[in-house]
């Protein structure tokens, strides 16, 4: 049974879906935009994070610009909510244009030759936009969920995304998600997973922009379980020319191999490691598409006794 903040979330989510779908798009996205920029006024233990690891990746800003690309970093984070709000509105035909894809060749030809393919996303851009445009227009997408509270707006998620033509594995409370993603791979599916933050306490460490962080290993271990093809996924915004919207470019890396010697846990740790150099380029140029909102270096980490 839901408890009263349980409540509040679900019918708050339920209203702001209902809502969001009926507006007229320029409107639904400036609403978010003021949302967000209230959001970064009133601050708060999530700005204050997203500061924190912003600063980390952009040393070089002045205290000035880095207040400025954390508000542009809450609106980009709303962004994607008023994104994933609409997203069940939109046609395969109206979906198409909004994703473009950038370094696609080696992925598109690994499809065809019937292997499996595994990305290695971090929370950047939108997604979940990319993965219900990659179900109709690249390949139809197995991912795992992380279980949201309440329960019921985890059931609706899953839904919602299951409708779009996605395979959702949850992390918890269900079947070992490795051993479905393992056997999903042998049968030649189409995994993009989020990778920059670990949530099994099971990941490895990696530099990530110069610093230590702790980010997911399953990528990796699918990749070199499986053999099947492995690639970073830098996801951004694009303003659209006409001054309409954004649009999401989605940039894959080089293909991430595995090397010739070492442990298995060594050559995860060097593959995690390539995953992560892919992402750095995207998170440095795109800073403010990099929802991070959660501790994910390891000085961080370490001050909560993590």
């Amino acid at each position: 049974m839901l408890d009263l903040a349980g409540n509040l979330t679900l019918a708050g989510y339920r209203t702001g879906w209902a809502l969001v779908r009926r507006l007229p798009e320029r409107l639904a996205y400036a609403a978010f935009d003021r949302i967000a920029d209230a959001m970064y006024m009133r601050g708060g233990k999530h700005v204050t994070r997203m500061r924190s690891n912003y600063a980390k990746v952009r040393p070089e800003l002045s205290e000035n610009d880095l207040e400025d690309l954390v508000r542009a970093g809450m609106r980009s984070y709303l962004r994607y909510w008023c994104d994933s709000f609409r997203l069940s509105t939109l046609t395969p035909e109206q979906l198409a244009p909004r994703v473009r894809l950038v370094g696609d060749e080696d992925a598109r030809a690994v499809l065809a030759q019937g292997r499996s393919l595994v990305l290695f996303l971090g929370h950047l851009g939108n997604w979940d936009t990319c993965g219900a445009w990659a179900t109709t227009h690249f390949a139809p997408v197995t991912t795992v969920a992380e279980r949201l509270k309440p329960e019921e707006l985890f059931d609706e998620f899953l839904e919602f995304r299951e409708s779009l033509g996605m395979r959702i594995i949850p992390l918890t409370g269900g079947d070992d998600p490795f051993r479905e993603l393992v056997r999903a791979a042998k049968n030649g599916a189409f995994i993009p997973l989020l990778g920059d933050r670990d949530l099994t306490q099971r990941g490895v460490a990696v530099t990530l922009c110069g610093h230590e962080a702790k980010v997911a290993a399953g990528p990796a271990a699918i990749a070199l379980t499986t053999g099947a093809a492995l690639y970073a996924l830098g996801v951004h915004y694009e303003r659209r020319s006409d001054g309409s919207g954004y649009d999401v470019v989605a940039t894959f890396s080089d293909r991430v191999e595995a090397p010739d010697v070492g442990s298995s846990a060594e050559k995860i740790r060097a593959m995690t490691q390539q995953c992560i150099d892919g992402l750095s380029v995207t998170i440095r140029e795109h800073t403010q598409d990099w929802h991070m909102m959660q501790r994910v270096f390891t000085d961080d980490l370490d001050e909560r006794g993590a």
